[in-house]
């Protein structure tokens, strides 16, 4: 651990002015991100007496070997930079909140030409709406009541691209579940128009749709069509049934958003009410690791910041009032930047009395059974994982913790389509976000060994050069300055700086084998000059533990925590090599005559096929013909005419084919 004198700043380098700093651990990675309204007072408070300083602040500045800051405008461009840092390198020692997605949400596509509705969980994506979350039973029953009224699309883009080709719709579109774009009974835009109705609906607009079905009925029986009006009743008796699942709790006007938190020193969970219209509409959940010294005031403006800056459709879902347990910190300036993202003002409050208050009180119960719940169901996972790192590094006899480790498999048929992979797991769980697959070829795809050296090589070498980079960059004159301009590009984000992908080294490394790759990967260590990270391979017909250089294995109990944390690890890194060699082999089994036309790539190829149709109406247009594809120009045009001219047979002796299957893919 480093001592924070070594690299503490002197007081009269620190500004005064706001601004965002951050600490950085030996390898150049960010740990902590934190802004101030005056830097100079913030950061002498971690150095003055780092002994008196809270437990997980104190392993903070202990973990760090760096400080930088920026210096701001204004209190409100602090906030912004800080949020925008925090996400960018998501640090370890920041509050992150981890949404519960254990309930499904309803989605629509809105970012497609033909917006489909569809059940998802898990991370959120651009440009699509989301209603919920629901139980997985009543989301079914909601989305299929819904369809009857609003016919949008809800098949894959497989079902539509057939739909589509034959011009027949799927069952859902003769059962007007499905107004069927595909084959061309309304318009996109008339569909577009659906899916929005569907959003107004699901977004607390029901009484408009339900007061306008009613007249259509009525109408319906004053001309005596009685059959449209009967369609009309059901439709109407469908949306009611939606509605009415959520009770109402606050006038028909409200539209809020409430928060609440159950806190104790380690963790706390948050539970928010989305109402609108006076209704409850939806529910979510966080769970956040107190890593930093944060009061509740703090955690309050992180949460907000997170889940309303990382809405990609804030400004059509951020309600009029956001109510809060407390006021945030810096709560002008949340206030100003949550009116930014949603256009309009935001009242950001805490309800005293009243029905606002009594559901405060209903969501703050939420959040203490969701803090239990969570305790309970991860007290057993923590306690095996910490027991599964200490007795690995007590069998192998490391000095250090297992805090990262990384494991590579090699994969291939017979020598063929050689691939590798790399998974990491930091805190024994997998981090699924800096996995790797490296394509292997040439003289190193002749055996394991070969390929575990060049994989490793590779990895490391990368590592190594960002490393280098990061200290260059430290050791540039006006460094302060160079980091105030690259605080503008963060501000930007299309133009922020890509992050190093290998900056971070594992402490630990497994190999997918025995003595011969351990020893392989040990080479490639060793010829990098690497020397603090350690090696271990797991071989797989007795799960022996080879140390390099090792003449005899490290045999684990069978019911050792550590040996099936490796397992654990062992088994993704396989599966994860597997994978990619299948698509790559897929990839290599289809052939077609157009590969050998030099400089005929794949996109082009496709946009050939889609013009002519088939390789034969390739082969039989002349060149001015061609250039008429997207892409082909004239010398291309000419190759093409000129690798068919040499072979007469050659479109028919060799049509696109998967030679796996005997599947022709183009005819």
């Amino acid at each position: 651990m480093a001592d924070p004198a070594s690299y503490r700043p002197q007081t009269g380098e620190i500004p005064t002015n706001p601004g965002v700093y951050r600490f950085r651990d030996p390898h150049g990675r960010v740990i902590y991100v934190g802004k101030a309204k005056s830097l100079r007072s913030r950061l002498n408070s971690y150095f003055a007496n780092p002994a008196g300083l809270l437990p997980k602040t104190h392993a903070m500045v202990h973990t760090a070997s760096s400080v930088e800051w920026t210096v701001v405008g204004s209190e409100l461009e602090s906030l912004q930079l800080e949020y925008t840092w925090i996400k960018e390198y998501k640090p370890r020692f920041n509050v992150v909140f981890r949404d519960d997605k254990t309930y499904p949400y309803l989605a629509l596509t809105m970012s497609e030409k033909l917006p489909r509705v569809q059940v998802m969980r898990g991370d959120r994506r651009k440009g699509t709406r989301y209603f919920g979350p629901y139980t997985a039973g009543a989301i079914r029953e909601t989305m299929d009541t819904l369809l009857r009224v609003f016919p949008v699309r809800s098949c894959s883009a497989g079902v539509l691209k057939r739909a589509q080709a034959s011009g027949r719709p799927c069952l859902l579109g003769y059962i007007d579940k499905c107004s069927a774009p595909c084959v061309g009974r309304v318009t996109p835009e008339e569909h577009r128009a659906l899916a929005e109705d569907f959003c107004a609906f699901m977004g607390g607009e029901a009484k408009r749709f339900i007061t306008k079905l009613e007249k259509e009925m009525a109408d319906a029986v004053g001309t005596l069509d009685y059959e449209r009006a009967a369609r009309l009743r059901d439709d109407i008796a469908a949306l009611r049934k939606v509605f009415e699942r959520n009770a109402v709790v606050l006038a028909d006007d409200t539209d809020a958003d409430v928060f609440a938190l159950h806190e104790d020193e380690l963790e706390a969970a948050v539970q928010v009410f989305h109402v609108r219209g006076g209704r409850i509409r939806g529910q979510r959940g966080w769970v956040v690791e107190k890593v930093e010294d944060a009061t509740t005031p703090d955690l309050v403006e992180h949460l907000l910041q997170q889940v309303y800056g990382d809405d990609g459709d804030s400004h059509g879902r951020l309600p009029r009032e956001v109510l809060v347990p407390v006021e945030p910190s810096n709560a002008a300036e949340l206030t100003e930047w949550l009116g930014g993202l949603r256009g309009a003002k935001v009242d950001v409050r805490v309800p005293q009395r009243g029905d606002k208050a009594a559901l405060m009180s209903t969501v703050r119960e939420n959040a203490e059974h969701a803090l239990k719940l969570h305790k309970t169901r991860r007290a057993g996972d923590l306690t095996v994982r910490s027991q599964a790192l200490q007795e690995l590094q007590e069998a192998l006899d490391l000095p250090v913790a297992l805090l990262r480790i990384e494991c590579f498999d090699v994969s291939h048929v017979q020598g063929t389509n050689v691939v590798a992979s790399m998974v990491v797991v930091e805190d024994g769980l997998p981090k699924k976000s800096e996995y790797r697959k490296f394509s292997v070829t040439g003289p190193a795809a002749a055996d394991d060994t070969a390929a575990m050296h060049d994989v490793l090589t590779r990895r490391f070498r990368h590592y190594l050069q960002d490393k280098s980079a990061q200290s260059e960059a430290s050791a540039l004159p006006g460094h302060q300055a160079a980091l105030e301009a690259a605080a503008a590009a963060v501000l930007d984000t299309a133009t922020a700086a890509p992050r190093a992908k290998f900056a971070y080294p594992p402490n630990l490394v497994v190999v997918d084998g025995g003595k011969p790759q351990v020893n392989a990967a040990a080479r490639a260590l060793a010829d990098l000059g690497i020397e603090d990270v350690y090696v271990v391979g797991l071989a797989k017909r007795l799960e022996e533990v080879w140390l390099p250089d090792s003449d005899f294995p490290v045999i684990l109990p069978r019911t050792s925590q550590g040996l099936y944390l490796l397992q654990r690890i062992r088994d993704e890194a396989h599966r994860f090599a597997i994978t990619f060699h299948r698509q790559k082999r897929g990839k290599a089994m289809t052939v077609s005559a157009l590969d050998g036309v030099p400089g005929l790539g794949e996109s082009k190829r496709k946009a050939l096929l889609t013009h002519f149709g088939s390789v034969k109406g390739v082969k039989a247009a002349t060149a001015a013909e061609l250039t008429a594809a997207k892409g082909i120009g004239p010398s291309l045009a000419n190759a093409i005419v000129a690798h068919f001219s040499g072979d007469d047979t050659a479109g028919d002796a060799l049509p696109a084919v998967n030679m796996a299957t005997g599947e022709i893919i183009e005819t």
